[in-house]
């Protein structure tokens, strides 16, 4: 197999791996006070960190699981570690966006992040920068969106950025 389609397969694979594991880790922080302790903070600031430090928790959080696929080969490794950081990045992006300006989540129908803070869903919408997991597990909960009373739109980039 070519080295581009292994890279790209790999590259693919641990981008919606990393989306699952995100939703599986933001649903145990609603089950366990142990691992919720700070989550359970965010909610009660109902705000982001800023991209930047969103997206060094994550690339920490998951440095290990990064690096695993070295193991079976380099290209492989290169592949998996880029998806995982990209969807770092791009969960920072939306975590941040849908707490300043949710209207701008255009890739959703619902920024479900947004809705599970505004309405207080401890049992629905896990997801942060995808809805597909909600969808499939049957966590979605769909509201009313938008209401008059949400944010209005700004610019795309009209996030803290740290």
């Amino acid at each position: 197999m070519p080295q581009s389609v292994v890279f790209a397969i790999s590259f693919v694979a641990a981008f919606v791996f990393a989306s699952f594991v995100e939703y599986w880790l933001h649903r145990l922080m609603h089950v366990s006070a142990k691992v919720g302790q700070r989550h359970r903070d965010h909610h009660r600031r109902n705000e982001g960190q800023g991209v930047l430090w969103e997206f060094r928790d994550y690339v920490l959080g998951s440095a290990i699981a990064m690096a695993i696929p070295f193991i079976f080969s380099l290209i492989v490794g290169l592949g998996w570690a880029s998806g995982a950081i990209v969807y770092a990045a791009f969960s920072a992006y939306a975590h941040q966006l849908q707490h300043e300006n949710p209207r701008k989540c255009f890739w959703m129908k619902m920024p479900v992040h947004y809705v599970h803070h505004k309405y207080g869903m401890w049992n629905h919408n896990f997801g942060l920068g995808v809805d597909w997991w909600d969808h499939l597990f049957g966590t979605y909960k769909p509201v009313e969106w938008p209401a008059e009373d949400d944010i209005p739109a700004a610019s795309m980039l009209a996030v803290r950025w740290w």
